[in-house]
């Protein structure tokens, strides 16, 4: 295996279908895709695949093609094509739609042309990681359409695979969504088990130790805190911070907490979030709206590698 190369692109007009320009999007880094492909390569593959080595004549060429099986946004076609050069460098990768794109069920989305037993080598692991990103921005996707004329933006949470969280950070931005925090190390955030630390439970310490707390940060950290009161606001708000998290508020609380922000910080709904009730979170007039289920639940779209043979029936394998 070699590092992968950059992958042949369609050059069929796509902005119709784009949920997401491609330059808000961004790209993912080269390095962290190689990699998560390397690691799921040598967990599924350690001394090579036996039953293609078996059964599959060494040189036999195939042609496969990445097919939706039901509608949704396309993300993770960097991976794919990575996936298929890494187990053969010599494969020709064509991406048939970019990333952040909406398709219909049975649409061709990527076609690889390489030696037989590297596309299937790199099927399963590459199709995985496809299905989870493509789903992770069709919800996302159905999450942002719902605030549309709002000023609140749908952002990720900490609540992402182990491993593949500049993936799937990635894949809500396809979607059409942003990104929250990357990590511990990127800002403060002092949720309640921290304040419950810091104040040794007595609530008038708040303002005070937050304040201290912020003066020992650099200018360009931000600092978040979370409440779960209405009583906490105010203090919080004398600190200084940047934007305060609403936690588990009611849509009445969450309105009241937005005009006693009054602009003072910017306002971040979390918790009991859906389908259901984002609109209605989102009309209360908080800034950013915060969903863990974009990443950690949901369920990998259907997409299959069929493969392209001169006689009926031939498809991928399981």
């Amino acid at each position: 295996m070699t590092a992968p190369a950059p992958a042949a692109r369609s050059t069929r007009p796509a902005a119709s279908r784009a949920v997401v320009p491609a330059a808000v999007a961004g790209t993912l880094p080269a390095a962290a895709v190689d990699a998560v492909l390397r690691a799921a390569l040598a967990e599924d593959a350690p001394y090579g695949d036996i039953t293609s080595q078996t059964l599959i004549p060494a040189g036999t060429r195939a042609t496969a093609v990445l097919a939706a099986r039901v509608p949704g946004v396309f993300s993770g076609g960097q991976v794919f094509a990575a996936a298929m050069k890494l187990a053969d460098p010599d494969a020709v990768v064509s991406l048939l739609l970019a990333d952040g794109e909406r398709f219909e069920a049975g649409t061709p989305l990527a076609r690889v042309t390489g030696d037989a037993r590297g596309v299937l080598l790199a099927e399963r692991v590459a199709l995985n990681l496809v299905q989870r990103l493509s789903a992770i921005a069709t919800k996302t996707a159905e999450y942002v359409a719902l605030v549309a004329g709002t000023r609140a933006r749908i952002t990720d949470t900490r609540k992402t695979t182990p491993g593949l969280r500049v993936l799937e950070r990635y894949a809500v931005r396809c979607g059409g969504g942003s990104n929250h925090r990357a990590g511990l190390s990127d800002a403060v955030l002092a949720k309640d088990n921290h304040l419950a630390v810091l104040t040794g439970g007595d609530p008038a310490r708040l303002t005070a130790v937050l304040r201290e707390a912020k003066a020992r940060l650099g200018h360009t950290t931000h600092f978040e805190v979370e409440v779960d009161t209405m009583e906490q606001i105010e203090p919080v708000l004398a600190a200084g911070v940047d934007t305060i998290m609403l936690d588990n508020f009611t849509l009445m609380e969450l309105a009241d907490g937005v005009d006693l922000v009054a602009g003072r910080a910017r306002v971040e709904a979390s918790g009991n979030v859906n389908l259901g009730t984002v609109a209605a979170i989102a009309a209360t007039g908080v800034d950013v709206i915060s969903i863990g289920a974009l990443t950690h639940s949901v369920a990998a779209l259907d997409l299959g590698l069929d493969i392209e043979l001169d006689f009926p029936g031939a498809q991928g394998t399981p």
